[in-house]
C-alpha cells in the first residue's frame, strides 16, 4: 500500500501547485503546460531507462490515458462550472472506487475480502463527509442535473482508467514483463495529452475558452508552480500510482488515493493557515482510520 500513500502526497501538492498556477496563467493553460511538461519528463525516464513505447501493454495503457486521462478529466472539466469543485471530486472520488471494483471483478476476476471493502467505504465515507457541500447548490436543476452527469462521467474516467491499467499490467505479465511506473505513465499520459489538447483547440476555435495567451514575464513567475505541479502530479505521482495498480487491486489504491483532498487541506493549513473545518478534520480521522485498518487488513 506504499506506493498508493506516495500517490496520494504527491497528489495533494499538486493541487497546491496547480492552483497557484491557474490564477498566474488560467486554468486550461495551467493545465495543458503541465501536462506536456510531464509527458516530456517522463518521456526522458521511459526513453531512457524504461520501456518506451515497447511491450505487449502499450495499446492498454494508451487505452486507460485517453479513458482517464483524457475522457475523465474532460467530464472533471465540465462538471466544475456547474456544481462547483467540492461536488465534483466527491463524485469522482467516492464514485471511482466502486466502479473500478466491478470492473475489475468482471474483466479480471479480482476479488477483495470483506474487511478490506469495509475498510475502503470507511474511507469513502470519510472522504464524504469532509467534502460535502455546506449548502445547497444554487443552480437550476437541468444545470444540476447536467453538472452530476459530468461528475459520474469524471468517476468512470477515474475507476476505468485504473481498471484498464491493471489489465496492461496483467498483459504485461502473461509476456513475463514488468512494466514500471514510469513507463506505464508515460504511455498513458502521451495518449491523454493528444486528446487534451485537441479538446483545448476545438474549444478555442469555437470560442468556448476566451484565455489570453500570458506574456512571458507571467510565465517565468509562473514557471516554478507549472514544474511542481508537472512533478508532482501527472509524473511522480502518476507514477507511484501505477506502480501501486501493478501490486494491489485498483478497488483497494483507490480509496486510498481518495483520501489526497483531505491532505490537499492539511497542507493548506500548514503552508497558508487556512484551517479546515471540523467536519472535514473527523472526515479526515476517520478516512485515515480506514486507510490504517485497509493496510492492516492487507497484509
Amino acid at each position: 500500500m506504499l506506493p498508493s500513500v506516495f500517490a496520494t502526497f504527491l497528489f495533494s501538492a499538486s493541487v497546491l501547485f496547480a492552483s497557484r498556477s491557474a490564477r498566474l496563467l488560467g486554468s486550461m493553460q495551467a493545465n495543458v503546460s503541465r501536462l506536456v511538461l510531464a509527458m516530456v519528463l517522463l518521456g526522458i525516464w521511459a526513453h531512457g531507462f524504461g520501456g518506451g513505447w515497447r511491450g505487449p501493454a502499450l495499446p492498454w495503457f494508451l487505452l486507460s490515458g485517453i479513458i482517464g486521462f483524457g475522457l475523465g478529466d474532460m467530464a472533471l472539466f465540465g462538471a466544475l462550472p456547474r456544481i462547483g469543485p467540492r461536488l465534483s471530486i466527491l463524485l469522482t472520488q467516492c464514485l471511482g472506487a466502486p466502479i473500478a471494483g466491478v470492473a475489475e471483478y468482471f474483466l479480471l476476476g479480482t476479488r477483495i475480502s470483506g474487511l478490506e471493502a469495509a475498510f475502503g467505504v470507511l474511507i469513502l465515507a470519510g472522504v464524504a463527509l469532509a467534502l460535502a457541500p455546506d449548502t445547497k447548490q444554487e443552480v437550476d436543476q437541468s444545470t444540476f442535473r447536467v453538472g452530476v452527469l459530468f461528475g459520474i462521467g469524471s468517476a468512470l474516467g477515474q475507476g476505468l482508467g485504473a481498471v484498464f491499467s491493471r489489465m496492461a499490467n496483467a498483459v504485461a505479465q502473461q509476456h513475463g514483463l514488468a512494466v514500471d511506473g514510469g513507463t506505464a505513465a508515460y504511455q498513458r499520459i502521451t495518449a491523454g495529452v493528444v486528446l487534451t489538447v485537441l479538446f483545448w483547440l476545438v474549444l478555442k476555435r469555437t470560442g468556448h475558452i476566451k484565455e489570453a495567451l500570458q506574456p512571458l514575464p507571467t510565465w517565468k513567475a509562473a514557471s516554478w508552480l507549472v514544474v511542481g505541479n508537472a512533478l508532482s502530479g501527472p509524473s511522480l505521482g502518476v507514477a507511484s500510482f501505477q506502480w501501486a495498480l501493478r501490486t494491489s487491486p485498483s478497488a483497494l489504491v483507490l480509496p486510498i488515493v481518495a483520501t489526497s483532498p483531505l491532505v490537499t487541506m492539511a497542507l493548506a493549513w500548514w503552508t497558508e493557515g487556512t484551517l479546515p473545518k471540523r467536519r472535514a478534520i473527523f472526515g479526515g480521522i476517520l478516512a485515515v482510520a480506514g486507510a490504517a485498518g485497509l493496510a492492516w487488513a492487507r497484509h
